[in-house]
C-alpha cells in the first residue's frame, strides 16, 4: 500500500475565468508579436487550450483583438472614475485623472504600441473598438473641462477634449522610449498644459495653480 498522499483534484475554471485567462495571455502576445505576427495557436498554446476552444470564445483573431480592446475600455473608465473620485477640485480632478491614464498605458505599454504601430493592420471592428475607447475618454474629460471652465464656449471645449486626447496618446508614445519619466511626471505636463491653455475661461485662475510637483 502506497504512503503517497493523493493529489486533491484540480478545479476546473468557470467560464468568466479562462475567458480572463485567455484575454490575459491575448494581449500579451499580441504586445510581443504585433496583430499580424500572432497565431491562434500560440495562444493557445500558452493557455493550454485547444485552438478550436479559443474559437469558440472569441470566433476569429479579430474577434480576439476586440474582446481585449474592450476589456481594456472597461478598465481604463473604472480606472480614470475612481482616481477622479476624490478629488476636492476642478484641477485635482484633472491631474487625478491623467496620473490614472498614464498608469493604466504604463500596465498596457505593449499591446497599445502594438495598436498604435499596426492600426491599417488590424479590422474595421477593431479600430471601431479603438475609437470608442477614445470617445468614452472624450466624454470624460469634456465634462471635466466644462467644470474646469465653466465659462469656455462648447467649440472650445470639443477642441481641447480633442488636443488632449491626442496629445495623451503621443506623450505616451514618447514615454516608451524615455522610460525615466514616471506617470506623475507625463500627468504634471499635460495637466500644466491644459491649465495655461484653458486659463483665459477659468475663473479666478489663479485660485487653483498648476499641477502638484
Amino acid at each position: 500500500m502506497s504512503d503517497a498522499t493523493p493529489r486533491p483534484p484540480r478545479r476546473r475554471m468557470s467560464r468568466a475565468e479562462r475567458e480572463r485567462q485567455m484575454l490575459d495571455v491575448a494581449e500579451e502576445v499580441f504586445g510581443e508579436r504585433g496583430y499580424q505576427a500572432t497565431s491562434m495557436d500560440e495562444i493557445a498554446e500558452r493557455c493550454g487550450v485547444s485552438k478550436p476552444m479559443l474559437y469558440e470564445y472569441f470566433g476569429s483573431k479579430d474577434g480576439l483583438l476586440v474582446a481585449c480592446v474592450g476589456r481594456s475600455k472597461a478598465e481604463l473608465l473604472d480606472a480614470t472614475q475612481k482616481a477622479m473620485a476624490g478629488a476636492a477640485t476642478p484641477q485635482d480632478i484633472l491631474w487625478r485623472g491623467m496620473v490614472a491614464y498614464f498608469e493604466f498605458m504604463d500596465a498596457h505599454s505593449r499591446s497599445f504600441a502594438m495598436l498604435m504601430r499596426e492600426p491599417m493592420a488590424a479590422s474595421a471592428e477593431t479600430i471601431e473598438a479603438v475609437e470608442s475607447t477614445r470617445r468614452q475618454q472624450s466624454t470624460l474629460i469634456a465634462g471635466v473641462l466644462a467644470t474646469f471652465a465653466p465659462s469656455a464656449p462648447a467649440a472650445a471645449i470639443d477642441a481641447y477634449t480633442e488636443i488632449i486626447i491626442g496629445a495623451s496618446e503621443r506623450l505616451a508614445q514618447w514615454r516608451a522610449r524615455r522610460p525615466e519619466m514616471s506617470a506623475h511626471e507625463a500627468a504634471r505636463h499635460m495637466t500644466d498644459f491644459c491649465w495655461h491653455g484653458l486659463s483665459p475661461y477659468v475663473a479666478d485662475a489663479g485660485a487653483g495653480g498648476p499641477a502638484p510637483r
